[in-house]
């Protein structure tokens, strides 16, 4: 008798360990399905219609300053789409409606040496990456430095977003591709998100 006890407690203790190996893979299997990457590819229309800036810290001809606060939007474009091309209309408007695939909100503050920077870092931002057409429903959101140099690569973390970006993290890939005759920005930017 004590031997058949022995033998269903083996048995009980086996088949818990076995529920609780198989709990423990299928968390491992989660954890590896919510690590897989996907990498997005856009280009950055900034609209100059829509960058303000604080009228406090100024230099002397009135331009951003170290620590002057800003906020500005643009258009998101397929990569590429931007080769040559400003993106933004002289009143405002996409250049390329019909290949707007999101909206680009940024926001932060001027470094370095303000709006005159010439190198290194040269503002510290937010930017937000509205994706398709209802606001707030599918976005991503990185933070991180930005500098003037022209085709040189800069690297910011992705901090979060909504829709199927909610707990993405990862990180945003971007090049100043210069400034339109608007005098808006021109951005490509990855942006790899796990």
């Amino acid at each position: 008798m004590a031997r058949h006890l022995a033998l269903i407690a083996t048995a009980a203790l086996a088949a818990v360990l076995a529920v609780s190996v198989a709990a423990t893979e299928i968390g491992a299997s989660d954890r590896v399905g919510a690590a897989t990457q996907s990498t997005l590819r856009f280009d950055v229309a900034e609209n100059p219609k829509k960058f303000v800036f604080s009228k406090e810290h100024v230099d002397g001809q009135g331009l951003p300053a170290y620590g002057n606060y800003f906020v500005t939007q643009g258009y998101l474009y397929p990569e590429g789409t931007l080769n040559g091309n400003d993106g933004v209309k002289a009143d405002g408007s996409p250049l390329f409606p019909n290949k707007v695939v999101g909206e680009w909100t940024c926001y932060g503050s001027h470094v370095g040496k303000g709006a005159v920077t010439k190198k290194g870092p040269w503002v510290v931002t937010t930017q937000m990456f509205q994706l398709g057409p209802k606001f707030g429903k599918t976005t991503i959101v990185t933070s991180g430095y930005e500098i003037p140099n022209q085709g040189v690569n800069i690297t910011r973390a992705v901090i979060g977003g909504t829709g199927k970006y909610a707990t993405s993290r990862g990180e945003q890939h971007q090049q100043l591709l210069g400034f339109g005759k608007t005098q808006g920005v021109k951005l490509r930017v990855q942006i790899d998100v796990r």
